[in-house]
């Protein structure tokens, strides 16, 4: 596999990534860009604990343009966009309305394919694998940046979901601190470790995988799970078989086993509802362990994905009890999305 690293107009890094060596990458961006600047702002709740990011700039970001004015496809001519190349593999970017920035963290783009009619579940094995690598790859490189806490590589698929543009692609938030989902994760590891000196994940997968009536898929080197206090109408959580605290971390086998797992996962969501229902819209997102804790080992790399589709044309909206209190009401028993995922099985 092949990186290339280069600059946009306005100084923002853009990075090739392809899966053969021989791959030349040396388009530059013709755009009259004015440098790059984040507005961006984050505060604290003292009562929450919780930090929450201001990005007034994002109200300019583009809306959902035609196809032939998307700014994720390749350059063609004199149409410019966020790509200089005539065509890519997978490509990331800085986010030019980034939610935080300048030394507080870091936001940026992932473009899965040049396909601006494909999804992720379009794409082959191989081109899985090259994202997958882009994920890690950035991740190691965050990592690095002063201004990161943690890395959280997502996709959010479907105009349903607030998808603001339709070529397939995820993004990367580099956050400047702990997000509030992995501070009560971690709570909840500490205080187990310290009450029974046992792994709180491991104790989890192994008590899906032992039961197995929520499980979706058991492989040697991946078990995907609907939890057993799911949130969402259908959630999936996939963990490699051996607990890693990031995707870095992740062994050869697990790596190479990791594409036709999560393809074969994205293609079951988008046959839940049938045919006439269209694709699924969801979220799915790698959880990884913060930087500079002493016990990140504990925690565990795994993937969720979910969707807000609860039925063919209606979808879990969160309303007074979910967006005023935080206390979530499922519609779908976990047992029953499970059985429905195993289902639509591609080789049913």
């Amino acid at each position: 596999m092949k990186r290339t690293a280069t600059r946009l107009a306005d100084g923002r890094e853009l990075i090739y990534y392809d899966a053969h060596d021989d791959a030349v990458r040396d388009a530059f961006d013709r755009r009259p860009l004015a440098p790059a600047a984040s507005r961006s702002e984050i505060r604290h709740d003292p009562l929450l604990d919780e930090h929450i990011g201001y990005a007034a700039h994002r109200q300019d970001r583009t809306y959902l343009p035609p196809a032939d004015q998307c700014p994720l496809c390749p350059s063609q001519g004199d149409r410019l966009s966020e790509i200089p190349a005539q065509s890519y593999e997978v490509a990331v970017f800085e986010n030019r309305f980034p939610s935080f920035g300048d030394g507080t963290g870091r936001c940026e783009v992932v473009c899965f394919t040049s396909d601006h009619h494909a999804s992720f579940a379009d794409l082959t094995e191989e081109q899985a694998a090259l994202v997958l690598h882009a994920w890690t790859d950035r991740t190691a490189e965050l990592a690095q940046h002063p201004g990161v806490r943690q890395v959280y590589c997502f996709e959010n698929r479907g105009a349903e979901i607030g998808v603001t543009l339709g070529h397939p692609h995820g993004q990367i938030y580099g956050y400047p601190y702990v997000t509030p989902f992995t501070e009560r994760a971690l709570r909840s590891v500490r205080a187990h470790r310290a009450r029974t000196g046992a792994n709180l994940y491991d104790e989890v997968l192994a008590t899906e995988r032992a039961a197995a009536e929520r499980v979706v898929l058991d492989t040697p080197h991946w078990t995907a799970f609907v939890p057993h206090a799911a949130r969402w109408p259908y959630e999936v959580h996939l963990y490699p078989r051996h607990r890693v605290p990031d995707l870095r971390a992740l062994d050869d086998d697990a790596r190479a086993a990791f594409p036709a797992v999560y393809l074969e996962l994205l293609r079951r969501f988008d046959r839940i509802f049938g045919e006439d229902a269209g694709p699924t819209p969801y979220i799915s997102g790698w959880h990884q362990a913060p930087f500079g804790i002493d016990d990140r080992e504990d925690l565990a790399l795994h993937l969720e994905l979910f969707t807000i589709r609860r039925s063919p044309g209606k979808l879990k909206f969160l309303a007074g009890s979910e967006s005023g209190m935080g206390a979530f009401v499922n519609d779908v028993l976990p047992e029953a999305a499970a059985a429905r995922l195993r289902e639509v099985a591609t080789d049913k």
